[in-house]
């Protein structure tokens, strides 16, 4: 995170407070305002790629910073990757973290993992699949654990959380459904076809647009997006579509386990900022709400992982 630097050149911190968090997020804003075009393929600079022997299959992994950092782990949604995650890295690295991302199974580089080599073969990807995948990934290094769940990742979070509070020092729903039940009746376009179609025809139309770049992502960006589906399984697409239709409400949960929590969304998120609203109150989370879209990771990283530290600052 850019801070202002003293008479040696040396980056000042800002002290905490209420009036210096504020003015730590206008200057996360100044830099989210500047950010340039980068080539979303291309890591930053001193990540570690690996690869992480999960329940489900072998999962794409990157990591960066100090070894002996506090772990953030970041993880992606539907039909998204590790990269999501880019301009985000390098910011909690010069904080001082261990942050590290993976592609969920079915998706982008852990396309090969999936039901069929789980213990025993599955025939669908299932939340239980994501959810051991990433209590296996959270048990493995150094806990607990900051967490980012984003997107239907959040979901996925939710569930870890809920059985294992002791992996996470914190809690992050970026973007995440904030609907119990059918949530993708709260998309503010497709909500109330929703009701009609089957969830997991939806996944192919979904493909279908993001290939299109109905989201008007800028030409750098929609170029990666539509190579990842070379590798990404469509049938994952389809089946978290139906689980997303089934979301789970752990407010009770949650609540009990006492993690710090934030719920961070953009104005032009597919689910309205009234309903993320609500979704923090059940859970007793901090509430962020970006004027971004859907992907505040993207567009407005600065300001998301001053947000974050923020929360683990306590």
């Amino acid at each position: 995170m850019s801070v202002p630097a003293d008479d040696a050149g040396t980056p000042a911190p800002v002290p905490d407070g209420p009036r210096h968090g504020a003015e730590r997020m206008a200057r996360a804003a100044a830099l989210d305002a500047a950010l340039d075009p980068i080539d979303w393929s291309v890591l930053p600079v001193g990540a570690v790629r690996d690869a992480f022997d999960a329940p489900s299959g072998t999962l794409a992994r990157v990591t960066l910073g100090p070894a002996a950092g506090t772990r953030v782990v970041l993880v992606p949604g539907m039909t998204g990757s590790k990269e999501d995650f880019t301009l985000m890295m390098p910011l909690f690295a010069e904080a001082g973290f261990r942050v590290e991302s993976f592609d969920l199974a079915g998706q982008y580089e852990s396309s090969a993992a999936g039901p069929e080599n789980a213990d025993p073969p599955r025939r669908r990807y299932t939340q239980e699949l994501f959810v051991d995948d990433l209590l296996a990934v959270l048990g493995s290094g150094a806990r607990p654990s900051h967490v980012l769940g984003y997107s239907f990742a959040g979901t996925v979070a939710e569930v870890a959380a809920s059985r294992r509070p002791d992996l996470f020092a914190s809690l992050t729903l970026l973007s995440a459904p904030p609907l119990t039940g059918r949530a993708l009746r709260g998309f503010k376009v497709m909500g109330p076809f929703s009701y009609l179609v089957p969830a997991r025809w939806i996944g192919p139309l979904f493909i279908a647009a993001l290939r299109h770049n109905v989201h008007r992502a800028p030409g750098e960006r929609a170029a990666f997006v539509t190579a990842r589906f070379e590798l990404t399984r469509a049938s994952s697409v389809g089946d978290i579509m139906a689980l997303m239709q089934r979301t789970p409400d752990l407010s009770r949960e949650l609540r009990a386990a006492g993690i710090p929590m934030l719920v961070a969304t953009g104005t032009g998120d597919v689910w309205r900022t009234s309903a993320h609203r609500a979704f923090a109150e059940r859970l007793g989370a901090r509430l962020l709400v970006l004027p971004t879209g859907h992907s505040p990771c993207e567009t407005a990283p600065h300001q998301l992982t001053e947000a974050m530290l923020e929360l683990m600052r306590g």
